[in-house]
């Protein structure tokens, strides 16, 4: 409740801001197009389709958890002035939806979700409910019921790919002088999604066991949510009856559950890079979404 009279009183005050001046016409606005993307991911591939033509801000700070996000009323300007909006779309960022419905867009919106097929969420052997997570069973769901559906699309190398060249589309769309501009970038940056995709299938396809067992943050649930003592325990079992070498955590996870199994298990701990977000010295350092997955790749080489 406290969220959302927070997230109203930032929509009053552009909608008081709004008021108090008129948009700016079409003919003041800078010659390129301007885009916001609430993930890096969507900022990532917009910058890398638009190249030079486009000016392309992420909304959420370095670091920042998309599910949890408060927009401030700058936010929620620059999403209502923008050319194009991009956004996940879903539960994960429900917030957008709210702000969507309250203001003026004078640009098109695009959900990432809507670019690729999503993949259903089971319940398999050691998944349980969460205390504090409320679920819609009253018995917790059973082995191999769907729960949802993965909106994390972008950790496919394919889906980025696709989303790639939906948003290199939507931006010829707005800007059909310089379409064959965004599509020379698209399907470059496009083909180097693509490689690093090759390159992690012929990663696995040498090892056996391609299990990968995650000590942090689980389906559907925020980054509060922990594991329950039995799932730890049933966790730690599998990595030791299969021999499995690693336990994996992603970014700005304290990976205290990673930790806790590893060392029960005796093996080691790795990152595993979801790009959902970067810290500010990985954007500064020119941290992309390509550069990010080859960073995983070397990883998953030295760990496997």
């Amino acid at each position: 409740m406290e969220k959302r009279i927070r997230l109203c009183a930032a929509l009053a005050m552009v909608l008081l801001l709004t008021a108090c001046g008129q948009a700016p016409a079409e003919h003041e606005r800078e010659e390129r197009l301007t885009v916001v993307a609430t993930v890096f991911p969507a900022y990532d591939f917009a910058r890398a389709a638009g190249g030079e033509l486009a000016e392309v801000r992420l909304l959420l700070p370095p670091g920042a958890e998309s599910h949890s996000y408060e927009p401030t009323p700058a936010d929620i300007l620059a999403v209502q002035e923008r050319y194009l909006f991009l956004y996940l779309g879903g539960e994960s960022d429900a917030w957008v939806e709210t702000i969507l419905e309250s203001v003026d867009m004078q640009g098109e919106a695009l959900r990432m979700v809507d670019c690729v097929d999503l993949l259903e969420e089971e319940t398999v052997e050691g998944m349980e409910d969460h205390e504090g997570h409320d679920h819609d069973h009253a018995e917790g769901p059973g082995l191999g019921e769907v729960v949802g559906y993965d909106e994390h699309v972008w950790t496919s190398p394919k889906n980025a790919a696709a989303i790639t060249r939906a948003v290199g589309d939507r931006l010829a769309e707005l800007d059909p002088a310089n379409a064959g501009t965004y599509a020379a970038n698209t399907e470059g940056y496009a083909a180097r999604i693509e490689a690093r995709d090759r390159e992690v299938e012929d990663v696995f396809a040498g090892v056996e066991d391609r299990t990968m067992v995650f000590g942090d943050r689980f389906p559907g649930c925020s980054t509060q949510t922990e594991p329950s003592a039995a799932t730890i325990a049933f966790l730690t079992d599998k990595v030791r009856e299969e021999g499995i070498p690693t336990v994996w955590y992603i970014e700005f996870s304290n990976h205290l559950v990673a930790d806790s199994i590893a060392e029960a298990a005796g093996v080691k701990t790795a990152l595993f890079h979801t790009c959902h977000n970067v810290s500010t010295d990985e954007l500064e350092a020119g941290a992309t979404y390509v550069s990010l997955m080859e960073q995983n790749l070397e990883t998953l080489r030295e760990n496997l």
